[in-house]
């Protein structure tokens, strides 16, 4: 059964919370990272990127990179834009996106239960990236940016959740992206009780989004352990930051595919590949997929809609990852006739979030040229093909999960996207 607990909060005044709230550090690259900080000196990115305070050609993982940002928390800490909470509690946090509303629970999951699978994940880490994020929060001593989690619904739980929106929010606030933001505090002793124990009868929760950042936190955790060999198990570096919500409230969006080039192909041989597996119609306008099964894919300006052959589907329908539409695209399409073996690390395709629009996709390939050399080889310039996907449903999440198995990598994308810099949890210097 999941461990889940209320924690004291490093949180902003009330009066700046709209400045500090920060989308989380890896949805920008450097470059949009330093452009963003520009004119917000409060926004919670300047200390998440904290390379952003530094000259260009600054070593971004060097260590006084990390120590700025250390600094940058306790000047802003002393200074007033955070707060401490005296007592342990769970923090109601709701995002309203499109009108349509998901409402979590900021807490403490255990890094045990990460450890032993009570807190599952559908994908595998990169090392490389967690190594920025271990120094962040080690450096720090506290994690900054909440892991996003799963959990089937139960109904003592949404009673309590529901019971505290009917109070003020203590934050309601507009991001620039158009997201509402609440968030109710729950500090009544014996509701924080209740709220403890109804999360104790939950069996597993589930990484939804920041496999890093949850594998980050853990790392630093057990490398206190190490530090703290007569541990108990209570200190709060056993513990990490989280956002809980209830699978029935979220939404996955698309997320789309770009490939740089043919591999040698041209278009119209490609397409009669393509067609031993798909049935494939020619659309006069893109939409996202609404079908399992089906995905669009645009190359030399037009639009195809794909649809897996009734074979297909039934040959993969009881193997929970052999099922996703991504792993359809990816064992039929990408590895064999467009010669992507690890999509996690082919330079070759790049993934696109659903939330950027099919128009997105269209414009990457637009600029995209082919010509025959005088050997007879295709020559190619620019992205050539891309595919909209069917988006992954929260179901196919969990049962990916449950069946302890992993999905291709860039298989969700989810929205709206926490903010970091609401809640921080700090654990012993």
């Amino acid at each position: 059964m999941a461990i889940v607990r209320p924690f004291k909060a490093i949180r902003p005044n009330i009066d700046v919370v709209s400045e500090v709230a920060a989308l989380p550090y890896d949805v920008y690259s450097r470059a949009e990272a330093r452009e963003a900080v520009k004119g917000h000196p409060l926004s919670f990115l300047n200390i998440d990127r904290p390379e952003t305070q530094f000259p260009e050609d600054q070593d971004m993982y060097a260590p006084e990179v990390y120590e700025k940002a250390s600094e940058l928390l306790s000047e802003r800490i002393k200074d007033g834009t955070y707060i401490r909470d005296n007592e342990a509690c769970f923090y109601v946090y709701e995002l309203t996106m499109d009108g349509r509303t998901q409402t979590g629970i900021a807490a403490l999951s255990s890094i045990d239960d990460y450890l032993n699978g009570v807190c599952k994940k559908h994908e595998n880490t990169v090392e490389e990236k967690e190594q920025d994020r271990i120094k962040h929060v080690d450096t720090c001593s506290c994690q900054t940016g909440p892991i996003f989690l799963a959990y089937r619904e139960k109904k003592e739980i949404s009673d309590i959740v529901n019971e505290a929106k009917k109070n003020k929010a203590v934050y309601d606030f507009v991001s620039e992206d158009g997201i509402r933001h609440r968030v109710w505090v729950i500090s009544e002793k014996t509701i924080v009780d209740q709220l403890e124990k109804a999360f104790s009868e939950v069996p597993a929760t589930y990484i939804a989004d920041g496999h890093h950042r949850a594998a980050s936190a853990v790392k630093v955790g057990l490398k206190r352990r190490e530090e703290h060999p007569d541990y108990s198990g209570k200190e709060e570096f056993n513990y990490f930051l989280s956002v809980l919500f209830p699978d029935d409230q979220l939404k996955i969006l698309d997320y789309n595919r770009v490939v740089k080039d043919l591999r040698g192909h041209d278009p119209e041989e490609l397409m009669l590949s393509i067609e031993e597996n798909f049935t494939v119609f020619n659309v006069k306008e893109a939409f996202v997929p609404k079908v399992k099964g089906e995905m669009l894919m645009y190359i030399s300006g037009e639009w195809f809609l794909l649809r897996a052959k009734d074979e297909v589907v039934e040959s993969r329908k009881n193997n929970p990852v052999a099922s996703l539409d991504v792993s359809i695209l990816q064992d039929l399409i990408l590895g064999p006739l467009l010669g992507i073996g690890d999509p996690r690390t082919d330079k070759r395709i790049e993934f696109v979030g659903g939330i950027r629009g099919l128009k997105e996709l269209e414009k990457r390939v637009s600029q995209h040229t082919y010509s025959h050399a005088m050997d007879g080889t295709l020559e190619e310039t620019g992205p050539a093909v891309a595919f909209a996907m069917h988006p992954t449903d929260i179901r196919e999440l969990l049962d990916v999960a449950d069946h302890n198995l992993l999905m291709p990598p860039k298989s969700t994308w989810f929205e709206p996207k926490l903010r970091s810099g609401i809640f921080i949890h700090e654990f012993e210097k």
